[in-house]
């Protein structure tokens, strides 16, 4: 399988090209500097391009199987469009390649409840921007998959609990480790295809 990493210098990116490469994938790092990417593997190919530009997509993504999506603000208080304008452009870039498969990264703080509330405030600039993303994602006719994880952290586990369309009970924070293991894990499972899914320890 060939896989397509959008976001791959991020820390849960990382994590997807690293854990791609161990299962024995293919993969494409579509990365603004390619020189932050200081992984060296036969099977990974790093490109230099603008997320926001569809014809640069378009033109290295075709021939994959899948795209995965594991962009994150760069300063989540800033008002920012960057997750709507890359989704709008790698949705477009994927219609267009016959790319059909897309696992996209997102947040917990959407699903409804008290706490996610707060976070909401707190980040609502960047929650904005990431719903925006959202809608343009689920308004594609990709198969796409949604993951919407709760507080990141570095600890070191694969696993995960996962529930479409809420949150898992108690579930308040999770590995990037295990993000990264559950959006190869919908790929290679053929798993929650047009669902938004939430994930937790």
């Amino acid at each position: 399988m060939k896989l397509f990493v959008i976001g791959a210098t991020g820390r849960v990116g990382r994590e997807i090209v690293k854990q791609a490469l161990v299962r024995g994938y293919d993969v494409t790092a579509f990365v603004r500097s390619p020189e932050s990417v200081t992984l060296k593997n036969e099977r990974l190919t790093v490109l230099k391009g603008n997320v926001m530009d569809e014809n640069q997509l378009f033109d290295t993504m075709q021939n994959h199987d899948a795209v995965l999506s594991a962009l994150g603000p760069r300063e989540v208080f800033k008002p920012s469009s960057l997750l709507h304008d890359s989704a709008l452009a790698t949705t477009r870039a994927m219609q267009r390649s016959g790319v059909k498969r897309l696992v996209i990264l997102s947040a917990a703080a959407h699903f409804p409840g008290v706490p996610n509330r707060i976070v909401s405030f707190i980040l609502r600039n960047h929650m904005r921007d990431s719903l925006a993303m959202e809608e343009i994602v689920q308004g594609s006719e990709l198969d796409w998959t949604i993951a919407r994880p709760p507080r990141l952290t570095e600890e070191d586990y694969l696993t995960y609990r996962s529930r479409e369309g809420a949150a898992p009970r108690m579930g308040f924070s999770l590995a990037r480790k295990a993000v990264a293991a559950f959006m190869l894990d919908a790929i290679e499972q053929k798993k929650h295809i047009n669902k938004i899914v939430g994930i937790a320890k």
